[in-house]
């Protein structure tokens, strides 16, 4: 794969190593055998006021400008300010030695960035020097260009670079595109006409230039697949000659061909391929020979494997191919590298999200993983297992998840659990009762990170039941027994303590047990639980339904509990305190059927005429009272009585009009 400059530290070695200076070897040792940062710095604020001195002097010896270029680059990397010599820098850029001009223009890229006020200056250098002769110094204006090029100064060397896509020194043609790709992130609008030219790179006979031209056309194609459609087959035809070893061997990693431009095209075809069989059919074949052949147990293999992997999820699926994936990633997944196991996990979730199947046979090795110490690889895992439940597995991933949940500290990673047990449990129980019971469970493990909602199904789904009388009955019989087995646990999660409320208040007649002594037992609980006086207001309502169902009186401990709350400070517990006290003193069948017992799913119908009220308003508007209004008449009997005055209809409501002036 082509870079966009040379590595600078690999230039200055080089640059050093023309060097005969004695100091500047002395300064790299002296910085190499520093024991702290103090002495570092010590010796580089030395540097910089021989430096500073030298290169502002009346006399500059050109033959060591290239050794000072270097030692100020130094300067510049190890954090300290070398910009009295940025301008030095660009001048070397102007001179005619070919070492010299390099490492000007290596300082200069280092030095400046795109917006400094010094870029100006070497435009027309780099102009000129993208037509020189010598190739070395074509290629130094290229890779200066790639680091500092910015939008203003695109148009002034577009021509120049252009034209070098056809220069016969492969290295200059493979930058040039490398300026174009640079243009094109810039500037896209700038090179739209010039797309066409990374397509003719793509067949160069110059792997490297090739190469080059895959960068450009990858960015292009993540921003747009339509027009690069057509290209399909020469992106399987070049993944395939490379992958035959038909690269030269300089371009081999490990043994593996050219593993670089193999990820860069199956990144390409991924892109290519989503939702389009056509394209993707095309793929199928190599895709396979890019899995087999990747699969040697290198970690450039494995990578090579992991987005072959994510390219087969990506596009249209195979069922053929994705089988041989989820083989292949099941070795990263038993892998004792956790980086390895980290890949497998991400690998199989991409083919999970287009068939659960896939990941059926190695569901117990991603349960493992669940118990590793590293805990970015249990989150990965809780995402897999998540995507991966169905009904013939949710009670073995629950337990898991629910063990997990157990051990678990990190407040976010618990609420995420729970949260995910709660959906997976009511998407896949295979029984309501198991249903129940895993939620009872799921609230006193994280019952501080379950939400809401997840109570408010579980109440919902115990009211409405299957539809079978019988069922129904054995199923809420079943709950109030486990419900009343819970409330005698020193601690009980608030939410769970509101289910409990529910439940028994609802249906605690089904257990046997007398009103009366469940509503003691409900009273005991809020009084001896931590989180008791935070549901005062729902102990009182269900031990109103325990006393509608029980002939309409409350139990001694109900009595205080309601009297209590009569001078509650809370609103909602004063008044739900008043309205029972008043509501308790009608006739047991009035409170029956103000409260009646598993009515919670009826549908309530409302009479928006009120015709109860009749006898109340008649008896009103006989005694002199105001008939009531719609909003709209009110208006109109404002606009009818205008200014001077209100209509009989509305005497006594608000005024609108302004006031008489005095």
């Amino acid at each position: 794969m082509g870079r966009t400059d040379d590595s600078p530290r690999q230039s200055i070695a080089l640059g050093a190593h023309k060097t005969k200076s004695k100091e500047f070897y002395d300064i790299v040792r002296h910085i190499g055998e520093c024991k702290n940062k103090s002495d570092e710095d010590a010796i580089m604020r030395r540097e910089v006021m021989m430096l500073r001195t030298v290169l502002t002097g009346p006399k500059l010896e050109k033959a060591k400008l290239k050794e000072y270029l270097i030692r100020l680059m130094y300067v510049e990397m190890l954090g300290h300010d070398a910009a009295f010599g940025y301008i030095h820098a660009v001048k070397a850029t102007n001179e005619s030695e070919v070492s010299l001009k390099r490492v000007g223009y290596l300082a200069t890229s280092a030095f400046l960035d795109e917006n400094h006020e010094l870029i100006i200056l070497i435009v027309n250098t780099v102009q000129q020097d993208l037509k020189s002769d010598n190739y070395l110094v074509v290629c130094a204006a290229l890779t200066t260009i790639c680091r500092l090029v910015n939008e203003e100064t695109i148009p002034a060397v577009l021509p120049q670079v252009t034209e070098l896509l056809n220069h016969p020194q492969m290295h200059v043609r493979k930058k040039a595109v490398m300026a174009l790709h640079k243009f094109h992130l810039k500037s896209p609008s700038s090179v739209s006409h010039l797309h066409g030219k990374f397509r003719q790179m793509l067949c160069d006979k110059d792997p490297s230039v090739m190469s080059a031209a895959l960068c450009a056309l990858h960015d292009l194609t993540i921003s747009d697949p339509g027009p690069q459609k057509n290209l399909v087959p020469s992106f399987v035809s070049i993944l395939k000659q490379v992958v035959e070893h038909r690269l030269p061997k300089s371009y081999d990693y490990h043994r593996v061909p050219a593993p670089f431009i193999q990820i860069r095209l199956l990144k390409i075809l991924a892109a290519l391929g989503a939702a389009d069989q056509k394209a993707a059919t095309e793929m199928y074949s190599v895709l396979n020979a890019v899995l087999k052949k990747g699969d040697n147990h290198s970690s450039i293999g494995n990578a090579i494997v992991y987005e072959c992997v994510r390219t087969a999820a990506s596009i249209y699926p195979s069922p053929v191919l994705l089988e041989h994936c989820a083989g292949v990633v099941s070795r990263f997944v038993k892998s004792s590298n956790n980086n390895l196991k980290y890949a497998g996990l991400d690998a199989l979730s991409c083919i999970v999200n287009i068939n659960p199947n896939y990941a059926t046979e190695h569901q117990m090795a991603v349960v493992d993983c669940l118990t590793d110490p590293d805990e970015s690889l249990r989150k990965k895992t809780l995402d897999l297992l998540y995507r991966m439940t169905k009904s013939n597995n949710v009670e073995v991933i629950v337990e898991k998840m629910m063990d997990f949940l157990r051990d678990a500290t990190d407040h976010h990673l618990r609420e995420e659990t729970a949260t995910r047990i709660g959906e997976l449990a009511e998407r896949y129980a295979p029984s309501t009762q198991w249903f129940i019971t895993t939620m009872n469970v799921l609230f006193e493990v994280g019952g501080d990170v379950v939400k809401q909602s997840t109570a408010h199904n579980l109440m919902a789904l115990i009211a409405e039941g299957s539809g079978e009388d019988a069922n129904d009955a054995t199923l809420r019989r079943s709950a109030v027994a486990a419900y009343l087995g819970l409330i005698s646990k020193p601690r009980i999660p608030r939410v769970l303590f509101e289910v409990i409320l529910w439940v028994v208040g609802e249906y605690g007649t089904l257990s046997g047990q007398s009103p009366q002594a469940l509503m003691d037992t409900l009273c005991t609980a809020v009084e001896a639980q931590p989180e008791g006086d935070a549901v005062q207001a729902q102990a009182m309502t269900a031990c109103a339904k325990l006393a509608a169902a029980g002939g309409g009186q409350l139990s001694e401990k109900a009595t205080k509990l309601v009297n209590r709350n009569l001078n509650s400070r809370s609103i909602d517990r004063q008044q739900r305190a008043y309205e029972i006290t008043a509501l308790l003193r009608e006739n047991p069948a009035l409170v029956a059927a103000a409260l009646p017992q598993d009515a919670s799913c009826e549908d309530l119908e409302v009479n928006p005429a009120l015709p109860a009220l009749d006898a109340y308003v008649n008896k009103a508007l006989a005694e002199g009272a105001s008939a009531y209004l719609q909003p709209s008449e009110r208006s109109t009997g404002l606009r009818e009585a205008g200014g001077g005055g209100l209509s009989h209809e509305v005497a006594g409501s608000l005024r609108f009009d302004a006031y008489d002036a005095p």
